[in-house]
Order: structure tokens, then sequence, then C-alpha cells
């Protein structure tokens, strides 16, 4: 394959791998009880809401009709750097669309943009329309994995810049969240690509209060929004802590076992969301497809070395206020209160030239599957405005 090369991809697993999937699921045992009586999510992933998203998965779900909502996007593979990246190209008619290059993290993938790609493309009379560029990060999904050791988010940044140029965009926008948004922020930092990143909107951002702040100078959201993230550091990041020191090992657990990966996946799913989406059946078709496309590509184990190779949590803040990546362009950040560390504007504004915050209270980390019709405006608004 020639360097550069894009050639389009259709989405296509074989039906035998698919009844393989069932057979796997139909004969492996379940937890059938709590760890201990009435342990909810304390003690991890519920079991109640865990056994109804198997069943849904074997009742209802229908991997096919995913694949074909899957196809419904264009697809390619772009060759650069001993690595093949699949993306997403969804292009609109308008001539004066922007390119917004949108980025996913883990447990994400391009699929987490199919609820926002067809209001972007579209636009309306007074806010701008997109042609949307959605890859898949290094080792997730139709992306393989990195080609040596030592990859990190400024590694796929590069690539990505260079997507976006090969696709005849000298200047883009960026929307992220999760390790998209290290990508993002690299984009929006490195003068390399900061001229061609002309705007960049984040749904996850973080960032530290200044330290000479007393409890007493908090607004209430602050210290919600900093209990959140305290607690999420300190109860939720086990599996985190697996990925970055043991990411080949966890492969050899999970990649061929389908109720794993649908407890490690689904339970960020569950935890890092509106308990109101949980029960909905689109909120479980989101999850499964996911889980799916975690299988059928064996993406588990390479999609774990994002944590291997790049910033722990704990160093998050600290890394995104360090001067080299500090956002040049113009920046935006909507912090949703049920994220797992929501930020606030005191906070994000010390990581780069913030010229958009908003405030959404009713969605958390998956915001473009919780509240697309929310990152929508935010996108237009601030793209509409800073663009130019």
């Amino acid at each position: 394959m020639s360097s550069e090369e894009i050639i389009p991809l259709t989405i296509d697993i074989p039906i035998q791998d698919v009844e393989r999937l069932y057979r796997k699921i139909e004969d492996t045992h379940q937890p059938l009880q709590d760890v201990v009586p009435n342990s909810h999510q304390d003690y991890g992933l519920p079991t109640a809401w865990a056994q109804g998203l198997l069943d849904y998965w074997l009742e209802s779900y229908s991997w096919p009709d995913a694949q074909d909502q899957i196809n419904k996007f264009s697809h390619f593979t772009f060759f650069f750097e001993h690595l093949n990246i699949h993306f997403m190209h969804q292009k609109t008619s308008n001539p004066d669309a922007i390119p917004l290059l949108l980025i996913h993290g883990w447990p994400g993938s391009f699929h987490e943009f199919s609820e926002v790609i067809p209001s972007l493309c579209k636009g309306s009379a007074d806010s701008p329309s997109f042609h949307c560029v959605v890859p898949s990060l290094p080792g997730f999904c139709f992306s393989s994995s990195p080609p040596r050791m030592g990859w990190t988010v400024k590694d796929t940044a590069r690539v990505f810049h260079n997507l976006m140029l090969r696709l005849g965009y000298t200047y883009y926008a960026v929307q992220a969240g999760d390790w998209g948004q290290f990508v993002a922020r690299e984009l929006g930092a490195n003068p390399a690509y900061s001229d061609a990143c002309k705007v960049v909107h984040l749904n996850y951002c973080p960032g530290a209060l200044p330290e000479d702040l007393t409890d007493r100078d908090l607004s209430s959201r602050e210290k919600e929004a900093r209990a959140r993230g305290i607690d999420w550091r300190t109860n939720h990041v086990g599996y985190a802590v697996l990925m970055r020191t043991r990411p080949q090992t966890l492969g050899w657990m999970l990649q061929d076992n389908p109720l794993g990966l649908l407890a490690f996946v689904g339970e960020k799913y569950h935890e890092a969301s509106n308990p109101a989406v949980h029960s909905t059946a689109k909120w479980k078709e989101h999850i499964l497809t996911t889980v799916c496309l975690y299988y059928f590509t064996n993406c588990i184990m390479s999609s774990a070395l994002i944590y291997y190779e790049n910033t722990p949590h704990h160093l998050f803040a600290e890394y995104a206020m360090q001067e080299e990546n500090r956002i040049k362009c113009p920046f935006a950040y909507t912090s949703y209160m049920f994220d797992t560390a929501p930020n606030s504007k005191r906070a994000v504004e010390r990581t780069g030239n913030l010229v958009f915050y908003r405030e959404r209270d009713y969605a958390g980390h998956f915001a473009c599957l919780e509240d697309p019709e929310g990152v929508v405006e935010d996108v237009r608004e601030v793209v509409g405005k800073y663009w130019a």
C-alpha cells in the first residue's frame, strides 16, 4: 500500500463470526448475585443492570442492523507512517461547509459521533454546516495498532493533521472528549498545527483551580465538580491502572471474552453518564454496538496502549496547564455535570485561549451520544463565531 493512499471501506463482519459470538455468550455462565447483598454499584458493575443488558443483547440487539446503520456513513482507510487509519468522511453539498475533525476516546469509537454527524452536516440558515471527519484512534476498531513503543497522543495528532491535509482541508476545527481532547489539545497548542487548527471544542477538559483559592472562594458548582473529580480518581480508575500497567495481560483476559468486554466497557457507560438514560433501548444499543466493535476487531489490548503510553489520570490537569500544551487557537468547553470529572471555567481557562464556556447539567462523559443537540448547538455557535 502506498503512503497516504485513501481507500473506501465497507464494514462487513462475516456472519460466521457473528454466530460464534452469540454461541459464546449463550455458553458463558454469568454472575447471578451481587458480591455482597445490596452492593448495587459500590463494588463495581451493578448485577441487575448488567443482566438486563445481557438479556437485551441476546433477545433484542441485532449486529447486522447495527452494521447497516454504521455503513450509512462513508468509511475509508488512510495509510500514513506505517499506520492504516480508519475514518468516516461525511461531506455536505454546501461549498462553504467547514471541515470538522471529531476525535473519540476510550471506551468510545467512531460510532460515538453517529448522533451528531447528520445535524452537523445539515447546518441551518443562520449557522454553519460541516464536512465531518471521524478517525478511529490508532489501535481502535479498524485502525491498526501503533507501529512502535512510545506512541503518544502527540504522534496521533501529527497523523490526524496530515489526514486533514490529504483530504484537502488546509484549515479545520476540532471537537473531542476523553483521550480525544489530548489529541485536540496538541493540534491547538503545537505551532506546527495551530495555524491550521482554527477552533477547538471540548466536552472534557482537565485543569486545576488556582491553589490560593479557599473553600469559601469556590462556587457551589466548583465544589460539586471538584468532589466528583476526586471521587472518580479515588474510587473508579481501577480499570485505568490495569490498562496503563498491563495492557497485554488485559488482552489475554478480554479479547475473546464477550461477557468480559460487556462488563469492562459497559461499566464506564453506566457510571459516567446520566442515570436517566441507563434503561433506554437507545443507550443499550450504543453500548452493545461499541462492545461488538471492540470484540470483532480484537482491539481491547491495543486500545489500552493509549493509557500505557500517556499521562496518568492524576497528572491530567498538570499536563493541560503546561505552557507547551496550552491551546493557542480559540477553544470552547462545555461542562457536563454527569462527567467523570466535570470542570469549571476558572480551571479550564488556565489551559488555553478559552473563548466559550457553557454548563449543561443533564448529560455526562459521552456527550455526543447523551446530548447530541447540545453538542451540535455549542459547536455551531463557537465555530461559527471564531472560524474567520
